[in-house]
C-alpha cells in the first residue's frame, strides 16, 4: 500500500512538472512572439522606419534640387560670372525699384 501511495504521489508530481514546463515554455514562446512582432525592435516598428526613410529621401531629393539652385544663382551674381539680368531681376525685388518707362501690376 506505501508503494501505491508513492507511485501515486510521484505520477501527480510528474504531471504537474510537465504542465508547468509547458505552460512556461508557452508563456516564453508569446512573449518572445509579441516583441518580435510589436516591440522596440520589431516587425511594426521595422516597418515604420522604412516609412519614415522614404518620406526622408523624398525630402532629401528636394533639398538638393534647392540647393542646386541657389548653388546656381549664387554663381550666377557672383564675380567671376555676373548675369546682368538675374542682378536687375535682383535689385527690382529687393529694393523695389523700376524705370520710368515700365508699368508696375500688383
Amino acid at each position: 500500500m506505501r508503494q501505491a501511495v508513492v507511485k501515486q504521489q510521484t505520477t501527480i508530481g510528474a504531471v504537474i512538472g510537465t504542465a508547468m514546463f509547458f505552460i512556461t515554455a508557452m508563456g516564453l514562446t508569446a512573449y518572445f512572439s509579441f516583441a518580435a512582432i510589436q516591440g522596440d525592435f520589431g516587425h511594426f516598428r521595422r516597418v515604420q522606419i522604412e516609412a519614415d526613410e522614404a518620406a526622408l529621401q523624398v525630402q532629401l531629393a528636394q533639398l538638393r534640387a534647392e540647393h542646386a539652385i541657389l548653388e546656381n544663382k549664387t554663381r550666377r551674381l557672383s564675380d567671376d560670372y555676373l548675369d546682368l539680368d538675374l542682378l536687375d531681376e535682383r535689385a527690382r525685388k529687393v529694393l523695389g525699384m523700376a524705370r520710368g518707362d515700365e508699368i508696375i501690376i500688383r
